[in-house]
């Protein structure tokens, strides 16, 4: 059976795409990356792949907003694509800056008319950049393709605007995915566990198909036991590694 291949979406600025490179080829798929020009322009064909990931960074530096320039070159000259590539049942992934441009395209969350933005990612209510470790609680509920079968994870965070906010309305319809949770698994811990003031502790949300995702804490940061930061003084935890998140993306795109 041919290897899955996985395309991620890079611009200036992205400085993620060697670690998540590297978690998907531990699941054994078949990784390639290109600039937004690159497939506008016709040079690679986002068709070819099964899953496109759009790793963390500081796209553009951030400019204007976190995503926001991204966003624009996605939706204005990849609208198309896109759309043919979900409508054909593929995944989608979004970490960190990735997922603020998920958001600021409006392929997320997926319950209103594609292209409009009905949630935002803003400035983490401590007002400043947000470095830190963090534990999710995945949501049972959740038709989420990326954490089938997972319970949590504990991986780490490094933004600056990771709030999500929304209208009431609209929060009623998101399909959240991941929430910041204490030690104890428990939601309205406060801070430093929700470490951006998202409301509803939201981590990350998926759209109503569940196979496009997006979250602000980084996977691709604790794939091996040796990356937890106490791994000399603690019992390895296997169901804690952001692994699995790739490892159910790449499973599910064998069937594709």
């Amino acid at each position: 059976m041919p290897r899955v291949k996985v395309l991620m979406l890079r611009a200036p600025g992205t400085n993620r795409d060697v670690d998540t490179r590297i978690a998907f080829e531990m699941t054994g798929a078949e990784v390639d990356d290109a600039l937004v020009s690159e497939l506008s322009r016709r040079e690679k064909r986002l068709a070819d792949y099964q899953i496109l990931v759009i790793p963390g960074g500081f796209t553009y530096g951030d400019d204007i907003s976190a995503g926001r320039i991204m966003a624009n070159e996605i939706r204005l000259r990849l609208g198309g694509d896109i759309k043919r590539f979900v409508d054909d049942g593929r995944l989608v992934l979004g970490i960190c800056n990735g997922f603020q441009v998920l958001v600021k395209t409006g392929i997320l969350p997926g319950v209103s008319g594609r292209g409009s933005q009905p949630v935002t990612l803003t400035n983490n209510d401590s007002g400043k950049f947000e470095c830190r470790w963090v534990y999710l609680k995945v949501n049972q509920e959740s038709p989420c393709v990326f954490t089938m079968g997972m319970e949590g994870m504990y991986i780490p965070v490094a933004h600056g605007e990771g709030k999500l906010v929304a209208e009431p309305e609209v929060l009623e319809k998101l399909n959240i995915a991941v929430q910041y949770v204490d030690a104890a698994g428990r939601t309205q811990a406060g801070y430093p566990y929700n470490p951006n003031g998202s409301v509803k502790d939201i981590a990350g949300i998926c759209d109503p198909s569940g196979r496009i995702f997006g979250l602000m804490p980084h996977p691709e940061d604790f794939i091996r036991w040796t990356q937890h930061p106490r791994w000399t003084r603690e019992k390895p935890r296997e169901d804690l590694l952001g692994l699995q998140v790739f490892q159910n993306a790449v499973d599910w795109a064998k069937s594709i």
